[in-house]
């Protein structure tokens, strides 16, 4: 069990890493076609949040804000403006789903966006992601909750060739198609709630589009109350999966806290072959495994002998901390966004909750950092190895394929931080 500071002495963050919820919100609506997020707040909120995504990713993304300000928030509440940018919105485009979700200001004015949402005729689903709770993990959560809540339809069906899986934020595209692909080799067809798999994956389309282009849609979301399995990975999606079998509690459920090295790959592969009564998992499956394992031996050498600092979210935490465990990598610090039960359970001599400023304090307690672009300067300066993972990474190309997860996934981590790991030490001795 790892020793979790849970609380920091200090009063604010000095150099966060932390992301909001509304940007959370956003991407899950980007996981849905043709879904325009409208963000209810002020105009600098949504025009980050854009900024930010595109340059992730490498791709234009389509976001509306209400641009409310603060005297219209005390003014007016917002209710207005709400209504007047869905009327906009619907002038210029036309989405199957508008995406509601709200920022700070107007959540400390207190407006309900549940009643404006009720008086606007065209498919729109609402969630409160107050910027000031929270992260983007949970306002991925959140969303992902509200797009069941208020979409999808109660039945007493049941397919048990059907599957919906929860993936949670910090899953890259590649890796929700290659999850997807994975348990569809067993069988199943599988639908993603929310699947940027499709939508931010990075594929060339014929124009640029106005709107969501690819991801789950919104009949498909609204027919998923009929799956025989729904598999969540991450514990910050165990409140969607709890929604969803509200909808037909006739539906089983496997929770995964995450699904990066050995161990949890094993357990899902199991769960699949005693839903299908398979004796076997398929061939290509047994030849990644077998790989995996090599990677485990050819890695240890190198991951063994290194002392790993890991920055990210909760359930990103979890994966990459276990992955390394697995290869003797002794992650001395894992330092997360925000606060979680499972970071008690993450395999890290110390887990705490706080910033990249705690992270310098402990300087000498680690020689490589694994985290999002904001630790590169922290590197630089101190003289450490990095390798990027998590939001934002805004010095690499092609995020969206990279891939962590399952046997495949897990060859390419561990190559990836011993190379890593190899090249600081020669530059440290050189």
């Amino acid at each position: 069990m790892a020793e979790v500071k849970r609380k920091s002495s200090k009063p604010l963050q000095v150099n966060p890493f932390k992301l909001s919820q509304p940007m959370g919100a956003t991407l899950a609506f980007l996981g849905v076609d043709r879904c325009m997020p409208l963000m209810h707040g002020g105009q600098g909120c949504t025009s980050f949040t854009k900024v930010y995504f595109t340059r992730h990713f490498s791709e234009p993304v389509a976001i509306q804000t209400s641009a409310v300000t603060d005297a219209i928030a005390v003014l007016d509440g917002g209710d207005y403006s709400i209504v007047e940018s869905v009327k906009n919105i619907c002038k210029k485009v036309t989405p199957n789903l508008i995406g509601l979700h709200t920022t700070g200001l107007p959540e400390t004015k207190g407006d309900d966006i549940r009643g404006v949402a009720k008086k606007i005729e065209f498919p729109l689903v609402w969630v409160n992601t107050p910027d000031y709770e929270g992260g983007i993990e949970s306002g991925w959560a959140l969303t992902c909750r509200a797009l069941i809540e208020q979409l999808v339809e109660t039945t007493e069906d049941l397919d048990d060739n059907k599957v919906v899986l929860l993936p949670h934020v910090s899953l890259q595209p590649l890796e929700v198609e290659k999850i997807k692909e994975f348990i569809a080799a067993f069988g199943f067809e599988v639908l993603a709630l929310p699947d940027l798999s499709t939508s931010l994956d990075g594929h060339l389309g014929e124009k640029q589009a106005a709107l969501s282009s690819g991801g789950i849609t919104v009949d498909e979301i609204r027919s998923l109350g009929d799956a025989g399995l729904v598999i969540s990975v991450g514990d910050s999606m165990t409140g969607c999966a709890e929604a969803l079998l509200q909808k037909n509690p006739s539906m089983r459920h496997h929770h995964l806290t995450h699904l990066q090295g050995l161990v949890a790959c094993d357990a899902l592969c199991e769960r699949l072959l005693a839903e299908t009564g398979f004796n076997s998992p398929p061939l290509t499956v047994v030849r990644w495994r077998q790989r995996l394992q090599d990677a485990l031996l050819d890695s240890h050498f190198s991951l063994g002998q290194t002392r790993l600092l890991v920055v990210g979210e909760p359930d990103q935490l979890a994966g990459i901390c276990a992955a390394l465990s697995e290869v003797g990598g002794r992650v001395t610090l894992a330092i997360s966004s925000v606060d979680s039960p499972q970071l008690a359970n993450i395999p890290a001599h110390q887990v705490m909750v706080g910033d990249l400023d705690d992270a310098e304090q402990f300087a000498d307690q680690y020689d490589m950092i694994i985290g999002n672009g904001h630790c590169e300067a922290l590197a630089q300066r101190l003289h450490k190895g990095l390798v990027l993972r998590g939001f934002p990474n805004w010095e690499q190309v092609g995020n969206q394929l990279k891939n962590d997860v399952l046997y495949e996934g897990g060859c390419f981590l561990l190559f990836e931080v011993a190379n890593a790991a190899s090249a600081w030490r020669h530059h440290q001795a050189s």
